[in-house]
């Protein structure tokens, strides 16, 4: 499968870890996910207050998302995380790679809030996805 991204990281701008600095969407269908959380079907909140095991779990609900519309990590394109621990990006991204299994990152951006939907839940992960 061809992926539908292509991924660019200017030498001139710092390391981006976690995340690349620019993503090129080269489908031509976009397709827009709702942040994903912590949540398993029963609504209770899985990992805890467990960043990195909430963290997994809102990576496999998005898999999911991905699934019904027939595509993979690989086609997202941009990726708006929130959470209520924006400094522990290091957390974030291991285990953001570990569900995807990859250490290829598309555009990203962390945003610190200061609570998400249910009180209990540490991160919430959207994504743009682009489908030929």
């Amino acid at each position: 499968m061809t992926s539908t991204r292509e991924t660019i990281n200017p030498g001139e701008l710092h390391p981006a870890p976690g995340f690349s600095h620019i993503t090129v969407a080269k489908g031509t269908r976009l397709i827009f996910i709702a942040g994903q959380v912590a949540l398993g079907p029963d609504f209770s909140i899985i990992g805890g207050d467990d960043l990195g095991a909430q963290t997994e779990a809102a990576m496999r609900n998005l898999e999911v998302a991905l699934r019904a519309v027939g595509a993979t990590f690989d086609d997202v394109v941009r990726r708006t995380i929130y959470t209520t621990q924006p400094t522990e990006f290091e957390t974030i991204t291991a285990a953001i790679e570990r569900v995807q299994q990859s250490t290829e990152h598309p555009a990203q951006t962390i945003v610190g809030v200061t609570g998400l939907a249910l009180p209990g839940l540490l991160i919430e992960v959207e994504a743009t996805v682009s489908l030929a």
